[in-house]
């Protein structure tokens, strides 16, 4: 028997202290929305959605990583590297990151073996976020 999967969600751990912040950041710079939250097992729960994608929040605990200013000194094989992020315009995307004063630490560039471009930033939290979008013709 084989399995098929589809992706759920992410999940990225914070800090009561962080939680509000990230929401926050999440909200204003990516447009997500507060699906749900709830309590249970002394952590709070925090799903966040934009279309397809989802993000669970998990505050409770700490999650000791510094910020990830570079992409390329990120490569730490004992963590999760990246999740991606799809969108139709990966340089209208750009713009407005920049407008709101994320910067990039990666990218953008084109891959063409897979026929995406991609860049890479941080959230609050130091979390590194894929951008793609498909590559132009």
């Amino acid at each position: 028997m084989t399995n098929s999967f589809s992706h759920d969600h992410v999940g990225i751990t914070v800090t009561p202290d962080e939680l509000d912040a990230t929401i926050k950041w999440y909200s204003s710079t990516l447009d997500f929305n507060v699906e749900k939250q709830f309590e249970a097992h002394g952590t709070t729960f925090t799903f966040l959605v934009n279309g397809d994608a989802k993000i669970e929040l998990l505050a409770g605990a700490s999650n000791g990583r510094p910020p990830t200013h570079d992409i390329l000194s990120s490569m730490d094989p004992a963590r999760l590297h990246h999740f991606c992020l799809a969108v139709d315009d990966l340089d209208a995307a750009i713009a407005r990151l920049n407008d709101l004063g994320v910067p990039l630490i990666g990218g953008p560039m084109d891959v063409p073996e897979i026929g995406r471009r991609i860049a890479f930033i941080t959230d609050n939290l130091g979390t590194i976020i894929e951008i793609t979008a498909p590559a132009p013709r």
